[in-house]
């Protein structure tokens, strides 16, 4: 059986971005296993007027080869829609438009193949390469394939808060929000609780239907305010090779503390999303009281559910005010977003990859985790030694143009070391 260059297993935008860069190279052979049954992407929350918070230019290949047929412009030119998309005039796709381009790469690709979900890594030190174990899940055939290096792009599974674990009924997290959302509508009350990006859009698609539908709407907040996702210029430095230079040579502890501090800056609010809900909540309220309420400062401590009446009771606590209280409501959905998760499939390896104190990947500067430094590597996953720069759509070419100068001992395409006007650490010595 042959062995490949490098496998990479699951298939979200960063690996579809690194089929897309490493298809052309001869030289270079790679194999992308994906448990699902074709690309897919957050199918739940493709809601018809979502955008992306990223430009179109942070496709799959652009900012590492504009010259790629990959890109985002050349899937609108081959599907009719270039002077459409010019005329509009928004750097900023619709999400569902982004998921269709995505599809369209996909297609195109060779080395894909979707439906095999991968069950087990191991590692043969007599022939210095790995073996990953799948199942084609249409089948149950096992299947076995060899490789030198992996990649690994599994991604973040939904995220549950403790305080729901083992609730009843038919509650949503929002990665099924569209699939429930009929029957969400039904009832006569509904809750979403969450701090970001989804939560404002499910709250700004259930407000504009409340008419419709008669249902009473809370937004449950953990956050003091409705952050909005900080987005000027300077600071999109930080998602700069040099930042990441920085921020990776800081010592661990100073890492976690950013980390937690720096979430804003990429899991807040569209600024436009925010005013359009105010506009919304306005042009409602000219009839009269708007029946919805928006609670910050507000911690989900409890949830139980009544299956006789079909209503959940949330446990709730002011964080500032120190104070409890509870709320009653027949639909609930948590906007919780995503936390990573280290894939059962890697026990098997375990002991060849790097830890740091908290159990996390000790994920190098050059995006690897295993103790060669160069066998086996991360895409997302890193925002405790990449920062902001590890879930940010702009960044994947870069991270794909590190990877695939580490996999085949060259710059394939150009890496970026200096695009930043403003120095991130103290310079040494005297400053002229």
């Amino acid at each position: 059986m042959s062995t490949h260059d490098f496998i990479a297993i699951g298939l979200g935008p960063y690996n579809l971005g690194l089929a897309c860069l490493t298809d052309p190279i001869e030289d270079l052979d790679g194999l992308f296993l994906e448990s699902k049954p074709d690309f897919d992407w957050h199918p739940g929350m493709l809601l018809e007027s979502a955008t992306l918070q990223t430009p179109f230019m942070a496709d799959l290949v652009t900012l590492a080869d504009p010259t790629s047929p990959y890109s985002f412009l050349n899937y609108l030119k081959e599907s009719g829609r270039l002077y459409p998309f010019y005329i509009r005039e928004m750097f900023y796709p619709v999400r569902s438009e982004y998921n269709e381009y995505c599809r369209w790469a996909a297609a195109r690709l060779r080395s894909v193949r979707f439906g095999h979900e991968v069950t087990s890594v191991e590692y043969d030190e007599s022939r210095g390469r790995y073996t990953v174990r799948a199942v084609e899940v249409a089948t149950g055939e096992s299947t076995e394939h060899h490789a030198r290096h992996l990649v690994l792009g599994t991604g973040t599974p939904p995220y549950l808060p403790e305080t729901c674990d083992g609730l009843d009924g038919d509650f949503l997290h929002n990665s099924g929000y569209l699939a429930g959302k009929a029957a969400l509508q039904a009832k006569e009350s509904i809750t979403v609780v969450g701090s970001g990006q989804s939560a404002a859009e499910i709250y700004y698609d259930l407000l504009a239907e409340t008419d419709v539908h008669g249902y009473r709407l809370n937004w449950v907040t953990r956050s003091p305010r409705f952050f909005p996702l900080e987005y000027t210029k300077l600071t999109l430095e930080m998602t700069s090779p040099e930042y990441v230079d920085y921020f990776h040579a800081l010592p661990e502890d100073t890492r976690y503390r950013l980390e937690a501090e720096q979430k804003g800056l990429f899991k807040g609010i569209d600024a436009e999303l925010i005013n359009g809900i105010f506009d919304l909540l306005y042009q409602k309220s000219i009839k009269g009281p708007v029946p919805t309420r928006l609670m910050t400062n507000t911690a989900l401590t409890e949830a139980s559910y009544d299956e006789t009446s079909g209503t959940y009771t949330l446990g709730l606590h002011h964080t500032e005010q120190q104070r409890d209280f509870s709320l009653s409501t027949q639909g609930l959905v948590l906007a919780t977003g995503y936390r990573y998760r280290t894939p059962a499939f890697l026990e098997p390896v375990r002991d060849r990859i790097r830890w740091d104190r908290h159990g996390r990947f000790d994920v190098a500067r050059n995006y690897s985790i295993d103790t060669t430094g160069r066998g086996i590597f991360l895409q997302n996953a890193g925002t405790h030694t990449h920062s902001i720069t590890s879930p940010d759509l702009g960044m994947g070419p870069y991270r794909n143009s590190w990877i695939i100068r580490e996999l085949t001992g060259r710059e394939v395409y150009p890496v970026e070391k200096s695009i930043a006007f403003q120095e991130f650490g103290a310079p040494e010595g005297m400053v002229a």
